[in-house]
């Protein structure tokens, strides 16, 4: 038993399997919905059900509220059809453009910049690359076939080199796949992932100036687009705002200066919420999304793409769109939902 699913405007259709989200088909089949945690927790995939009938899965009321339900939105991710279905949903130019693809890695290097944060290399098989957009992630297939998600640290022109990718992973204590990082994990370690997923990356079709927002290890998927931005030779004004606790979670603040100073379009505002005095710090403090407020009031002639804990990007969202006149459908982000947020 299959249904037809048709996205409007573009008309573009597709088929998902009885007991198939639309979200995985459309994967399945190349077709570049919007989306972010697979999970029912970010709303990235939200969109509107102009006709047929869907079943949701678990989700989080943030993501979905009973109120939007009732409106006619869905979440791809966890809506199953019951019938045909047309919805409307802005497509992605090149989401479903690289294979998904399971291969093994292998650990070449765990590196810990900072006490709670591991910058994780991992070797991809030579004969089988692994393509992806500068912003996207992989899932982990732990053994008991639950999966953790990281987004790649490096741009994709990387691989021409030398077949691997870097990952920063944050050590949630008691969490399944961060204490083996932070505890048991060796050099030579062979893990299984999947991917490339997710919508978020540049949009290279604008030339718009660009706000880059991270948040703790959501700086990752930034230094990504940032080293492809550099390899590409993208000229568009951009500016990096990274927001951390404390000048130690800064984990590559140097990295970030020497981009800034290589790159004649990039400046760099670090902001720090809770300094400790032997810091020393004097620059911005506060929250990262109210530092770019205060430097853009006016947001209307821009892109921002934010990265990190989902309060921030929750917060950056709201505001920017209803204080600061950025056009909504120029947030571009990817919340870090951990395992620990999805319940």
């Amino acid at each position: 038993m299959t249904f037809t699913v048709t996205v409007q405007p573009s008309g573009h259709n597709f088929d998902v399997q009885r007991d198939e989200t639309v979200l995985a088909a459309a994967i399945r089949q190349g077709v570049g919905l919007p989306y972010g945690c697979k999970d029912g927790a970010c709303g990235s995939c939200k969109s509107r059900l102009l006709e047929g009938r869907v079943i949701h899965g678990a989700h989080q009321l943030k993501a979905l509220s009973p109120a939007e339900e009732e409106a006619g939105f869905v979440l791809t991710c966890c809506a199953t059809p019951q019938t045909d279905l047309v919805i409307e949903s802005r497509e992605v130019v090149g989401a479903g453009m690289f294979p998904v693809k399971k291969m093994p890695c292998r650990v070449t290097s765990i590196d810990k910049p900072a006490p709670d944060v591991a910058v994780l290399r991992l070797q991809l098989p030579a004969n089988d690359r692994l393509q992806y957009h500068a912003g996207q992630y992989v899932e982990f297939i732990l053994r008991d076939g639950s999966r953790r998600s990281y987004s790649m640290a490096n741009a994709p022109h990387t691989q021409e080199q030398q077949p691997g990718i870097e990952l920063h992973i944050r050590h949630m204590p008691g969490g399944k796949f961060t204490d083996h990082v932070f505890g048991t994990m060796k050099e030579k370690e062979i893990l299984r992932l999947e991917g490339p997923f997710g919508s978020f990356f540049l949009r290279e079709d604008s030339d718009k100036p660009i706000v880059l927002l991270a948040s703790g290890t959501g700086f990752a998927p930034i230094k990504a687009i940032i080293e492809h931005m550099e390899h590409k030779g993208i000229r568009r004004p951009a500016v990096l705002y990274w927001g951390c606790r404390s000048r130690a979670d800064l984990y590559l603040h140097e990295w970030a200066e020497q981009a800034a100073q290589r790159l004649p379009n990039l400046r760099y505002v670090p902001v720090l919420s809770e300094p400790k005095p032997d810091d020393r710090w004097s620059g911005r403090t506060g929250f990262v999304h109210q530092a770019v407020m205060e430097d853009l009031p006016d947001l209307s002639g821009y892109q921002v793409y934010a990265c990190g804990a989902p309060v921030m990007v929750e917060s950056a969202q709201r505001d920017f769109v209803a204080k600061c006149q950025l056009p909504p459908e120029e947030f571009y982000a990817d919340s870090f939902t951990s395992e620990a947020d999805k319940h």
